[in-house]
């Protein structure tokens, strides 16, 4: 069956802060200019924000640019931030709260917003769309179309394939989507992003990149308890000193919380669990009393790219840009990259926008936007940040804590010296053998809750008999090494309950992969320590559908 092909001038992959904001300046430019453009925005999701997690407290700098306008046209910035608190949690009992001169200043949020991100992307999409963006969700952008070794569109998902490959009844291959110019706001470890950065080799002479994964639930309380715009943030407890991550807890509107915990991808132990360490976080006291007597209402997971300006691969490619999380704009100081992957998707906007109107027929290389990148303040933020992630990972959470503060504070981020982590995530996990098994309580199923249940919580579904998305380059591998080496981490490490070494009934043990389970949050692609697994875009739709995460 012939493949459908559509051309336009610029081809978003993804309709995230950074692919919406790219497309939104993209209109205003070609308004501008009176020069009219054909922009389209692909999206994996069943609709614009349904893949969308983040914590979120936003810095509206980049709407401000975007969208001076923004308080008069219904943007869902609802509750600004009105206090500041900090912990560190020593035992499951006991804490100690820092005073507000030992914040450090990037964890001060005064001028921010309490916002769900998948509600602000919505409105960019209506914006988007208002000046003549074509949207498409529910198609995955799942093959690059590489010509003369420049990038030339994406081809999406098939419609209609069996688990074994065939075509089922009513089947639809994929479209070709060719533009002059593609931009990949993926997110953190994009499918695309990462074999662009593979082939590309963009990532050659600059630090490995680092993630964490975050998993965050969304909460209804008792209006007794809601303290709208309260902004809490904390480390230490439930997490080892070997292990780096921090929590979250933030006030919304409508009596509703998020709460959630980031782990760093680079933990030692593959006993650990950073979904049974959440469940475990929530008994703690500081935590608990703002949840007592709550429902909770929606459950999700996602990586973070958090390496930070060290890692940042070359964003420009022939045929293309990434841009945002894809490229791992966020700044890891603050936990905060909505900004910075806005601002990215403007900058690459503007880039695009000057070498089409100059009679750019497309295909080049946007070498241009690195200097665009270095004059803005996106490149200042992350660049005074660069210590902030190596330092966590070299002296851990108190000594990398004490570094940060002394940058920030002291020496105002101009430190003469920039600290390197070269060692990758997935190479840190130690043998089995040499660590402690981690024994996590069972839910109570008021505070902490189990896999299953929670995955119900995120929406996720996908087609039945498809094409698994999860792919192992090696089947008997995690039999054969991971479980022995390693208890195979893969049980522990996803957050969906995806992964699972159960007995067959011979009692020969079977590595089972529950793919319809997946909340597309690529920890398994990051982590694995065989780095056998790779994450693959599901038939358009699939995966979880967030209502305001």
């Amino acid at each position: 069956m012939q493949r459908e092909t559509m051309e336009f001038d610029v081809v978003i992959v993804g309709a995230g802060p950074a692919g919406l904001s790219a497309a939104c300046r993209l209109m205003q430019l070609s308004q501008e200019s009176g020069r009219g453009l054909e922009v389209c925005v692909l999206e994996k999701g069943s609709e614009v924000g349904s893949h969308i997690l983040s914590g979120a407290v936003l810095d509206p700098r980049s709407l401000n640019e975007l969208f001076p306008d923004w308080e008069n046209s219904s943007a869902p910035l609802l509750t600004p931030v009105v206090e500041d608190q900090m912990y560190l949690l020593r035992n499951d009992q006991k804490a100690l709260e820092f005073p507000g001169y030992l914040v450090p200043p990037s964890m001060h949020n005064q001028g921010n917003y309490i916002i769900s991100m998948g509600n602000l992307c919505r409105w960019l999409a209506e914006q988007a769309e208002a000046m003549g963006v074509n949207l498409f969700p529910g198609f995955p952008a799942a093959e690059l179309i590489v010509e003369d070794d420049t990038v030339r569109g994406v081809i999406t998902g098939d419609m209609g394939r069996a688990a074994d490959g065939s075509e089922k009844e009513g089947f639809e291959p994929g479209m070709e989507l060719r533009g002059k110019y593609l931009l990949f706001a993926e997110g953190s470890r994009g499918h695309l992003g990462k074999q662009l950065i593979a082939h590309y080799r963009l990532d050659a002479g600059r630090d490995p990149q680092h993630y964490g994964v975050g998993i965050k639930e969304l909460w209804e309380i008792p209006e007794e308890n809601h303290r709208s715009g309260l902004v809490v943030h904390g480390s230490g407890w439930p997490l080892d000193k070997k292990t780096s991550g921090g929590w979250f807890l933030y006030h919304m509107e409508a009596c509703q919380v998020a709460v959630g915990l980031i782990v760093d991808l680079n933990y030692t132990n593959p006993y650990l669990s950073p979904f049974h360490e959440f469940q475990r976080l929530k008994h703690h006291p500081v935590l608990r009393r703002h949840l007592e007597g709550g429902k909770r209402i929606t459950y999700g997971a996602r990586a973070l790219t958090k390496g930070g300006f060290n890692c940042l691969p070359k964003m420009y490619f022939p045929g293309g840009l990434l841009i945002g999380c894809d490229a791992g704009t966020l700044n890891f100081a603050t936990i905060k990259g909505g900004h910075t992957a806005m601002k990215s998707g403007m900058l690459a906007a503007e880039t695009v926008h000057t070498a089409l109107a100059q009679g750019d027929a497309g295909g080049g290389e946007l070498s241009q936007f690195e200097q665009s990148f270095q004059d803005s303040w996106l490149y200042s933020e992350l660049n005074d940040n660069r210590n902030f992630s190596p330092a966590m990972h070299k002296f851990g959470a108190m000594g990398g804590g004490a570094f940060n503060w002394l940058n920030q504070v002291i020496f105002k981020n101009k430190l003469p010296l920039t600290l390197h982590d070269h060692k990758l995530d997935h190479e840190c996990l130690k043998p089995a053998a040499d660590c402690t098994p981690i024994e996590y309580p069972k839910p109570d199923g008021k505070l902490s809750f189990d896999k299953l249940s929670s995955v119900y919580l995120s929406n996720t579904n996908h087609a039945e008999n498809q094409p698994c998305h999860l792919r192992l380059a090696d089947p008997d591998l995690p039999l054969r090494e991971n479980l022995p080496l390693y208890a195979e981490p893969a049980q522990r490490y996803c957050p969906a309950g995806v992964y699972e070494v159960v007995n067959d009934d011979a009692g020969n043990p079977v590595f089972q992969i529950n793919s319809q389970n997946c909340v597309h949050c690529k920890t398994c692609d990051i982590k694995d320590p065989a780095q056998n697994i790779t994450w693959v875009t599901p038939e358009g739709s699939g995966g979880p559908n967030y209502p305001n995460m």
